[in-house]
């Protein structure tokens, strides 16, 4: 069952542009993660692109599922909290295990330790 067809012009076209906007977000994101050398480089486009694509796609889907209910959709805020909190902490996790490695390593190319 399909309710595409029940969607208004001006809602199809705004969830269109929220799922493009979100899509080319996570898409940006990957080639990110792919393109930057280092590990240290690599942490941040993937949190980034994750968090603010996610918030777009479900953007996306409370525009459509409350237009379609005639009433407010709220459930993809619960998914926008936990993808806002648990990505940026475990990608900060992970960033500070790897300096702890490189650092105990004597790995000449690790960043300066602040004083």
């Amino acid at each position: 069952m399909i309710q595409t067809p029940d969607l208004p012009l001006w809602a199809a076209i705004t969830v269109a542009l929220l799922l493009l906007a979100g899509a080319t977000t996570a898409l940006l994101g990957s080639i990110g993660l792919l393109r930057l050398k280092t590990f240290y480089e690599r942490v941040h486009a993937p949190t980034l692109a994750t968090s603010f694509g996610t918030l777009l796609i479900c953007l996306a889907s409370i525009v459509c599922f409350s237009v379609l209910r005639s009433r407010p959709s709220v459930h993809e805020i619960l998914i926008v909290i936990f993808i806002t909190l648990t990505a940026p902490v475990s990608f900060m996790l992970l960033g500070r295990a790897a300096l702890y490695r490189d650092r105990t390593e004597g790995n000449p190319d690790v960043p300066s330790q602040p004083h």
